[in-house]
């Protein structure tokens, strides 16, 4: 083995190990995201999210009694300074958090911002206390000051609570939801409590209760109806029993009578009583419906953590015992080169026709390829189970270009075991539409979005000839698209032909000249059997594939200026559904791929159906030289590839 033989396998090697690492480090950082989301919010929930329920709820408190305080122009009482000391006390709890450097919160800048903000809003309390204390504000301007500062704390919960989308999730904004339902009951408490101590209801406070009273009241409804089963009917029961229906009296007392008379018959300890019983029940169904939700949840949580495991620590073992094989394989091949004065191995009687000298090194690659092409076949399977997930539509582009960069890692492995000799082991047994191979021919294709289809094509392809024909077509549209510009396109479309159909890749390229498309032509008719002439590497792939399956490939000129690719695909390949473009019924919905024959091998997409890509909008249309039929655009959906 040469030296310039040895280079090249290294390249493709390390070529091979660039991809499978790749891969796999994009799973894991898949599987990583979702262990990061979960601990994250657990993390959330025991350094934030209890202090800050302390606090709203110590807030509440301290808004009711200060309102009591202003209203009555009273000193300040023992029952506000114990408030005020337990809102002291969650204020400290939540510094401490903002100011720390806890590892598993590195991704949750944006709630440590909210914080943060939460946190200087608190150090501005103290002057609203000083002037509660020295009469300096009026009971509108001491309740507004304690709602902004409530309004704040409740800003802390973020998207970045409910993790991805999953049923946490949705229960953990139900229970958020509710908690703030139950903070316009609190501001409706403060309200009544204040007017009581003067006996009179304003006009504007009339109306300010009135919207207060169905706000909460609508509020509660919407978060109830985002419960689970178990919350909603503890919710039923609730707002049903008699922890409701004293406050329920109560304020239809307030709305029967004008300003003077609507707390007629409503004393402080009657309001007092239902108000606080109210609340209460509120908040135990708030903390119970938050628990229980974390207790379902747990399993969920345990599948996510042993699946990121089995990603990340699986997976790596696997990529290095993979990489340690490879690098130990070169290893050998490398020791004690032929020199270039040494004569050749010649090749065994025994020998099959077409083996090469070193048969055995031969066969290790070949072996060394196939085993790359299982793994191909278990990586889309996993891109393929990933992009059934709900994703960010960028999270989903980057799984889909992933996708069909290892689409065309398939077709190059493919590619080099049918140079071989050998057959590939993703083949159908059954006939397939041949406009499903032209589409997953298309789909090997990296400018894919630069090709156009024509819509009709009566016409089923022999399952054994598939792999072929979809590479053959491979070879050919990459080659029109490379040697065409960049703002043109490539067409693709079928004829009737005595002897069977043609397939014709027709580009806008600059054309050939006389000799080179002669030469081209010679190359398709006799491949040399010693390898391609110098860049004519795809031309000669492409005459190996049509001979395997007994296709002839030729080249002509266009009446654009052009070169048009005919492949003719004998009758013994091919089954007519119908003649011209009356057979149009025959196509195949471009949205459902064909079904593979239960006796077929796996294919490498996982479902048996040919590789499929999403087009971009472009010009449409084909040269009138040769076809009837009308081309347009084929839009094929992203998960077109999966069954429904």
């Amino acid at each position: 083995m040469t030296r310039d033989e040895m280079r090249l396998i290294r390249v493709r090697l390390v070529v091979l190990a660039a991809v499978l690492v790749s891969l796999w480090s994009y799973a894991a950082y898949v599987a990583g995201q979702d262990a990061m989301d979960l601990l994250r919010v657990r993390a959330l929930a025991d350094t934030l999210g209890q202090p800050v329920d302390r606090l709203i709820l110590g807030l509440q408190t301290e808004r009711r009694l200060t309102a009591e305080t202003v209203t009555g122009a009273a000193p300040v009482a023992a029952p506000l300074v114990g408030a005020r000391e337990g809102t002291d006390r969650a204020t400290a709890e939540i510094r401490e958090f903002a100011e720390g450097h806890d590892l598993r919160l590195l991704s949750a800048g944006d709630v440590r911002d909210r914080a943060g903000e939460l946190v200087r809003r608190l150090d501005g309390l103290s002057t609203v206390r000083s002037r509660v204390d020295a009469g300096r504000l009026d009971p509108a301007q001491a309740v507004d000051a304690y709602d902004q500062v409530i309004d704040v704390a409740f800003r802390v919960y973020g998207p970045e609570w409910g993790a991805y989308e999953s049923a946490l999730a949705a229960d953990t904004r139900a229970v958020i939801a509710l908690a703030r339902a139950r903070e316009l009951l609190a501001r409706e408490d403060t309200l009544v409590s204040a007017a009581l101590i003067t006996g009179r209801l304003e006009a504007d406070q009339r109306r300010g209760l009135t919207d207060l009273v169905s706000s909460q009241r609508y509020a509660r409804g919407e978060a109830a109806a985002g419960l689970p089963a178990d919350g909603q009917g503890e919710y039923q029961r609730l707002v049903g029993g008699p922890d409701f229906a004293n406050l329920l009296a109560l304020e239809d007392l307030l709305f029967r009578g004008d300003g003077g008379t609507a707390l007629t018959g409503i004393t402080v300890p009657a309001w007092r009583a239902a108000a606080d019983t109210a609340l209460g029940a509120l908040q135990t169904l708030v903390t119970t419906t938050a628990r229980s939700s974390a207790e379902r949840a747990a399993p969920g949580a345990a599948a996510v953590v042993a699946r990121t495991g089995a990603v990340v620590g699986l997976g790596l073992i696997v990529v290095v015992v993979l990489l340690l094989g490879w690098v130990s394989t070169v290893r050998r091949l490398t020791v004690g080169p032929a020199r270039p004065d040494e004569a050749p191995v010649p090749v065994p009687p025994s020998a099959p026709a077409g083996t090469a000298p070193g048969g055995g090194v031969d066969d290790l690659f070949l072996r060394l390829t196939r085993r790359n092409q299982a793994l191909l076949r278990d990586q889309l399977s996993l891109l393929d189970g990933m992009q059934r997930r709900e994703r960010s539509a960028e999270e989903t582009s980057e799984l889909f270009h992933l996708d069909h960069l290892t689409t065309r890692v398939r077709r190059n492995v493919e590619k080099l075991i049918t140079l071989a000799g050998a057959t590939p082991a993703r083949r159908w047994r059954r006939p397939v539409p041949l406009l499903d191979v032209a589409r997953g021919a298309v789909a090997e294709v990296p400018e894919y979005h630069r090709v156009l289809i024509a819509p009709h094509w009566p016409w089923s392809l022999a399952g054994p000839a598939v792999t072929d024909v979809v590479h053959l077509l491979s070879e050919l549209i990459e080659n029109a698209v490379t040697h065409s510009a960049a703002d043109t396109t490539v067409r693709v479309a079928g004829e009737h032909r005595p002897q069977g159909c043609a397939v014709l890749v027709i580009d806008d390229g600059p054309g050939l000249e006389a000799s080179a498309l002669a030469e081209a032509n010679h190359l398709l008719d006799d491949p040399p059997p010693d390898g391609p002439p110098p860049g004519l590497a795809g031309l000669y792939a492409a005459a190996v594939l049509a001979d395997r399956c007994g296709a002839h490939v030729s080249l002509r000129p266009s009446r654009r200026g052009g070169t048009a690719a005919i492949v003719l695909l004998p009758a013994g390949l091919v089954t007519s559904h119908g003649n011209g473009p009356g057979a149009a019924a025959a196509a195949p919905d471009p949205t459902h791929p064909p079904t593979r024959d239960a006796a077929d091998p796996p294919a490498p997409n996982g479902d048996g159906a040919l590789p499929t890509r999403v087009r971009h909008a472009g010009p449409s249309g084909f040269e009138n030289d040769r076809t009837s039929l009308d081309t347009v655009e084929i839009p094929i959906a992203r998960t077109a590839r999966r069954h429904p």
